[in-house]
């Protein structure tokens, strides 16, 4: 399984009801993308100060690498992201991405 982990700087103007409809439209790639599990979304509720400016984020859990790189290109994704990008303080800049096979 891969967990595909993005951690992002909103811009401050950004409704929280802005956010819910971002993340709905990723949670809603379940039903497109084959060999996407699960995905759990929410803002940082670390204490430890670390986060380095990205206050939210989300997690999508994939069958596999394929499924993951599948996603990627997907033109659903790339629709939802380019929106993710233009939420985001700096664009690319306000988005960190991490992937880890558990």
């Amino acid at each position: 399984m891969i967990q595909h982990c993005v951690f992002l700087r909103f811009r401050s103007a950004l409704q929280a009801a802005d956010k819910q409809a971002l993340y709905d439209a990723i949670c809603a790639l379940t039903a497109v993308v084959p060999g996407m599990v699960d995905v759990k979304y929410g803002p940082n509720v670390s204490p430890e100060g670390l986060n380095g400016g990205f206050r939210d984020g989300f997690i999508v859990t994939f069958e596999n690498a394929e499924a993951r790189d599948a996603y990627l290109v997907h033109p659903d994704h790339v629709a939802v992201g380019d929106r993710i990008v233009a939420s985001t303080d700096g664009g690319l800049a306000g988005l960190l991405v991490f992937d880890m096979e558990i």
